[in-house]
């Protein structure tokens, strides 16, 4: 059964996400730690509950959800992965990092690219993945339909979607992906969001001002 642990960092109040099982093998995703105190929050969760980090995944490659790629990577000697539409994305963070004030921003390399169709391994268990651009655009989402989680980036918020106002971005396109992609999963599948609280297919579909099934 996979494990969800949760932290909250930087000034964009971003959700990182460890995911781990009774094997003690991990994955981080999205890994927002950048001050000191973060990335010893991130690694003291990890030493305490002995956990061995197989690989580091970005659902997308947006400021906030890529200030700790470095750190993990170099830290813990893993591959970096993520969509190869998002290289773009990427390398323009160092463009603009320094006009948040992430002025020590350091850029990670990424080692090798997923898509739609394959699956994410570690330990005993599996996620699935999709392709939902519209906030970015490679944005993946990666699932279990066995254990209804789902760790959807910037795409579906409680009662709200992931802004299209980026380059990359469009609205009709995320909106669609989301009927298209996101709706089609379990309605009891959690949703654990690239920012906020968690929630539901289900109850996006019934009350999302967005997006809601009429």
């Amino acid at each position: 059964m996979i494990q969800i642990k949760s932290f909250v960092f930087n000034p964009f109040m971003e959700n990182t996400y460890i995911l781990y099982d009774d094997s003690g093998e991990c994955i981080i995703i999205d890994p927002g730690c950048f001050e000191k105190q973060e990335q010893l929050a991130l690694t003291g969760f990890i030493e305490e509950n002995n956990l061995t980090v197989k690989t580091l995944y970005n659902t997308h490659c947006h400021i906030d959800h890529v200030l700790g790629n470095a750190f993990v990577k170099n830290k813990y000697k893993v591959n970096f992965i993520t969509s190869q539409i998002e290289g773009q994305v990427l390398r323009a963070v160092s463009s603009y990092a320094s006009n948040y004030g992430f002025n020590n921003y350091v850029a990670a390399e990424i080692d090798s690219f997923i898509d739609e169709g394959e699956q994410i391994k570690f330990g005993n268990s599996i996620l699935n993945i999709l392709f939902v651009p519209g906030h970015s655009p490679g944005h993946l989402v990666f699932y279990n339909s066995e254990e209804n989680i789902c760790i959807g980036g910037d795409v579906l918020f409680h009662r709200s979607i992931g802004r299209t106002d980026l380059p990359g971005g469009d609205h009709n396109t995320l909106i669609k992906n989301i009927h298209n992609k996101m709706f089609k999963l379990n309605d009891l599948m959690v949703v654990y969001p690239g920012h906020g609280e968690t929630t539901t297919i289900g109850e996006e579909k019934k009350y999302n001002p967005f997006c809601a099934i009429k």
